[in-house]
């Protein structure tokens, strides 16, 4: 019987993850003008994000529901995500 690797889960904001980062958006911690912005943007939790681009300053560009979104720094920091590994 082959060993087998256990993944851990760790919850991490959209701004501090690099590009082909894939993860489940887990919450958005902002108000309610915003959070519903996001929500037409396909921003909602349990949708599963892909990082793009993510230079460290300046947008982060994400894939959400098939469409490319760019995100300001800002707002990403307040996006968390769960990440399997």
């Amino acid at each position: 019987m082959e060993p087998t690797q256990a993944s851990t889960t760790t919850i991490s904001d959209l701004a501090t993850l690099p590009a082909g980062t894939r993860g489940i958006i887990h919450t958005i911690g902002v108000g309610h003008g915003l959070a519903r912005r996001l929500a037409s943007l396909g921003l909602t939790e349990g949708a599963e994000v892909t990082v793009l681009q993510n230079y460290g300053s300046g947008p982060v560009l994400i894939l959400v529901r098939g469409a490319r979104v760019a995100i300001g720094r800002g707002q990403a920091r307040q996006i968390l995500l769960a990440v399997t590994r």
